[in-house]
Order: C-alpha cells, then structure tokens, then sequence
C-alpha cells in the first residue's frame, strides 16, 4: 500500500443514518472554486424535513469545535444552502487535505448525532485519532517551499506525486519523494507563464482553441487543456477530458510552454477547484442550463457562481473577459472585484457603452465587423467575412467567441495584428476544431458534425444551419444517460429546429450512467413523436458511428445533415472519409 493509499484509508468515520438525510463522498478542495479561494474539503449533503438553517447552525458549530481542536484556528468554516440540502466546507492547509477530509467527516458526525438524537462517539477520542493522521500526512518541508513560493512571488502546483513551482519554461518538478530545501531552489530561474482560464457552458472548447492559435502564430509555444485534450504546441500529451485541475498541472509542468490557454469545466471546478490563482485572464463565455442538480447546482444562478469561480483565479492585474449579451453574467458582474473587458453582439449594450465611457477595453459587433476598443476609440477591426468561424455572421455563437478571443489574447500582450491573423485563418476542421461545425461534402450532401449536446447549444447551431439550403433534412441526436427526462425532451425540442425529415436516436452504450440500453434513444423519439414526427421517420441506432453510417448511406445530392456526435466522433469521421 503506497502514502496515499494509507491515507485515504487511515480512519473509518462512520455517522447515524436516517432515509430524510444522504450524504454525497466528501471531496478535496485543491484550489479555488465556488465557494472560495480557499484549499480544504467538502461535502454536500441532502435532506428533507429539517430546517436548512439549523443544518448550516450545526456545521458552523461542530466544524468549528473541530478546526480548534486541530490546532487549526486559522482556518475556516463555510457553507452553502441549496435545494434540498447544503454545501459544507472547511478550509485546510495545502500539505494536509487527506486529513480535512477526515476532519469534515468528523464535524458531521457531531451534526448527524444532532440531528437524529443519537450518541456520538467522544469527541477527544476521534480528535485524537485525527491528530495522528495530521501527523502522518505532515510533510514540513513542503510547507516551507509552499511558504518560500508565496515569498517569491511564484506559482506552486501540487498534485499527490509531485510539486512543481513556476509555469511552463520557467518551472522546476520534484518528486513528492525527493522535495528540495527552499534554500536548494533556485528561485532566480523561476517564473510563472502568461495563461488563461476559459469558461462558460458553451464554447469554451472553441475559444480555447481560437486564442491558443492566435497565441502560437504570436511565436508563443502554448500548452492548451480542453475536454478532448492535453497539448503543447503540435504535440499531444495526452487525449481526454482534461477541463480539470490535473490537465492544467499536466501543461504548466511541461518546460517548452511559453503561454497556455486552459479550458475550465464546471465538474472540475467543482470536484477539486482550479489549478492556480495567478492566471492573466479569466473568459466567461456564457451561462446556460447543463447538469442542473449535481454537487448542489440547481439553478442557473448556482451555475453562474461556479463558473465566476475562475474571477478568484485571477492574478492581482488580472483581466476577467465577460458576455454583456448573456443576463446572469451581467448580474453576477455586479460583484466582480476586478478589472472587466466585455464583448457583446450589440454595440449598444448598456455594458459596451458604459465601458467606453469611462475608457475601459471591449468587444462588439459592428457593421458586419469585430471591433476591439480600449473604450473611447475604436482602435482596430476585422470583417465577419473575414473570420471563417462565423460563417459570414451566420454562426452568431461563433462571433461571441471570437469576440472573446479577442478580448483574451489583447490582455494576453497579443498584438492586434496576430489577433486579426489568427481570426481571418482559423478553419473549424477536424483538424483545428474537431467536432465543433466540422463540415464535409459527402456524394454531394453536406454534412455538419457537431458536438453540440445541451439545448442551449444545439438551438444555436440549428439557427446557424437555418438559411442552409436543402433537399431534404437529416438529423442524428444522441444524449448521455445522466441528462433527466426534461432535459432530454428539450434537447429534442431544440434539435428539431433543424427541421429534419428523417431522425436516428443514436445509443451512447458507454455513457448509459444508470440508464437501461435503449432507455435514453426511446426517450429521444418518444419526445419527437409528441411533437407531431411520425414514427416511421425516427429510426434507432446502437451507437453514433453506426447512426451516422444509417444516414450517409441513404444521402442524396443537395441533402443537408446535422449529426450531433457525443461519441465515436473519429469513427464518424473515418465513415465520412470513406465516399
């Protein structure tokens, strides 16, 4: 059994149970996320029949008695209600979070022997088994480099194997085995790179693609993370969803990287929090209904704060680029402490306005052109039939990106030259964009492959397919088991938009997520029947390579089609390949 193993397994806390109250795992808090900028640990735990405020009274309490007894008074204590239960948390020192797991384990099984009336185990006996973890876990000289980092004014990344301190051609890694001394660092050689954080519930994928180009054609070696991804430069370091705090730390350690643009997605967020605080720009793309009920987000509100969580990750001049055309951005704007570069389809946002009066940068559409402004003068801009991703202005979801990308790469240093290079030669390919409005002729039919997967996102692709001209109409839609029945019903609201004739309801066999086979498909073309399809004209397929193929073999010229592949995109792609 290795460190961490003995670890995680060292204590088993166990607490009263009872129908009314669920607990989810308790998780490591290793940046700054939702609730902070904190490190600690969290669980957020469901009830019915209790009052929220006596819930979050208990845990303030009992966490607290906690912490003090630890010997951390330092730290702190915080929670979050949300529907149907509550977020609870505490903050931890960095070389001690496999302990503050145990320690919120502890603080509520004092809260559920409350709750339920029961006796609790004594509580010097569990703190003092506590201690004896903390002990274990202790690493002395990793809290000295922690503290000799912060003194230098340089980065620190911590993972269970390793350290690193400083970005990209300015870092050093160790072994968590093999730490050096601060005095053996050397600190002269240490420095962080300039990076990004990109988030949003859509297009964030594309607009981390978009300003790593541009930042690439700067002369910039560019480690970029995505949910297909780990790259630096032309070479992939490893393929997967990599939107989380590991494919940062993957990028960042890699000493060729001279910039990164970094995709941020909301699981990461919120399963561990994010990679670093020093990042240069933070982009929030949009907000807009996708995993609704997991970890406590419920709401769109509760979506917008995670998101806003990469605003915590900004370096003191740090900038946080954000959509003046999307409403619960603009209200959580309101209590953004840091310096706003804003973009917008309309160039007289209320936002867009306001910026340029008092002289700060944005971006907006005008007269069919992408115009950056530093807030009183229109310093430079791009036509849309210039920038191939926004199909002429046809993709209106492409242009906000675009304007994002704008925005990021100029407070990146980027020069407006670059910037309008890298727009006027970013192709949405397989090859630069995979997956994202990938268009192929195929005997003479169009076919667009799209990764578009929540309504919000598929009606915007849809609207961009609208003034497409067709024959005839084909659509494959295809949707991951967790999605609820109300979800998957307005996806396929949304998907019929594109105004198809024929439709296959594709199974994603390795996405089921407690479904039963078929059970997601059948819900897909239940929906479209109720919305007046006949049901001849929906057919079923056991995989997307296999619904794509159902479809292609069927085309005629002029045909247009949209597949929405989720999975088995390379084999949809090789089938498209093989005319």
């Amino acid at each position: 059994m290795n460190r961490i193993e003995d670890l995680e397994t060292a204590l088993d806390i166990n607490w009263p149970q009872a129908d009314h109250i669920r607990t989810d795992p308790v998780r490591r808090l290793t940046g700054p996320g939702m609730l902070w900028d904190r490190c600690g640990a969290v669980v957020d735990v469901h009830f019915t029949g209790i009052k929220t405020e006596r819930m979050l009274a208990l845990w303030k309490n009992h966490a607290r008695l906690v912490l003090d007894a630890l010997g951390w008074p330092g730290q702190d204590v915080i929670c979050r209600a949300f529907q149907g239960g509550a977020t609870l948390a505490i903050s931890a020192p960095q070389d001690q979070l496999y302990s503050a797991v145990f320690a919120v384990q502890t603080a509520w099984h004092f809260c559920a022997a409350d709750l339920l009336g029961s006796e609790p185990q004594p509580f010097d006996r569990m703190i003092s088994d506590l201690k004896g973890v903390m002990a274990r876990e202790a690493n002395p000289v990793l809290r000295d480099l922690i503290a000799a980092a912060a003194a230098h004014d340089v980065d620190i990344l911590i993972d269970d194997d390793e350290i690193s301190i400083g970005h990209g051609v300015g870092s050093q890694t160790w072994s968590m085995d093999e730490l050096p001394t601060p005095e053996a660092v050397a600190w002269s050689d240490l420095h962080d790179v300039p990076l990004a954080f990109i988030t949003g519930t859509n297009g964030k994928t594309t607009t981390t693609r978009l300003c790593a180009a541009i930042a690439s054609l700067a002369g910039n070696v560019v480690g970029q993370t995505s949910t297909d991804v780990v790259q630096v430069g032309d070479d992939i370091l490893d393929r997967g969803d990599y939107s989380g705090p590991a494919g940062a730390r993957l990028a960042l350690r890699d000493r060729r990287v001279e910039i990164a643009c970094l995709e941020v997605a909301r699981g990461g967020i919120l399963r561990r929090g994010l990679a670093t605080h020093r990042a240069r720009v933070a982009v929030v793309s949009n907000i807009a209904k996708d995993h609704l009920g997991e970890y406590g987000i419920t709401t769109l509100a509760d979506l917008t704060q995670v998101k806003f969580a990469v605003a915590r990750a900004l370096s003191a001049d740090g900038v946080l680029v954000l959509n003046a055309d999307d409403p619960n951005i603009v209200d959580a704007a309101k209590n953004a402490a840091t310096t706003i570069c804003w973009f917008s389809l309309d160039a007289t946002s209320p936002q867009i306005v306001h910026a340029r009066a008092l002289g700060q940068p944005c971006a907006y559409l005008k007269d069919e052109g992408l115009v950056y402004s530093p807030g009183t003068a229109e310093t430079w801009t791009i036509a849309l039939k210039d920038v191939p991703v926004t199909l002429s202005g046809a993709a209106k979801y492409n242009i906000r990106n675009a304007l994002a990308a704008i925005c990021a790469c100029t407070a990146l240093g980027i020069s407006p030259e670059v910037i309008r290079k890298g727009l006027s030669t970013f192709v949405s390919d397989p090859k630069n964009n995979p997956g994202r409005f990938n268009e192929f002729n195929y005997n003479g039919a169009r076919v667009v492959v799209d990764f578009a997967h929540n309504a919000h996102s598929i009606a915007a692709v849809c609207d961009a397919m609208a003034q497409m001209p067709a024959k005839r109409r084909l659509l494959m839609l295809s949707q991951p088991g967790d999605h609820s029945d109300q979800v998957i019903d307005e996806v396929t609201g949304a998907a019929l938009q594109f105004r198809p004739e024929l439709i296959v309801t594709a199974e994603i066999a390795d996405h089921l997520r407690g479904r039963m086979l078929g059970e997601t498909p059948n819900l897909i073309r239940a929906s479209a029947i109720a919305a007046g399809y006949p049901a001849r004209n929906i057919l079923p397929a056991s995989s997307p390579s296999l619904g794509a193929k159902l479809i292609l073999n069927q085309l005629q010229p002029d045909d247009l089609v949209l597949l929405l592949v989720l999975s088995d995109r390379d084999a949809v792609f090789q089938a498209l390949k093989e005319t």
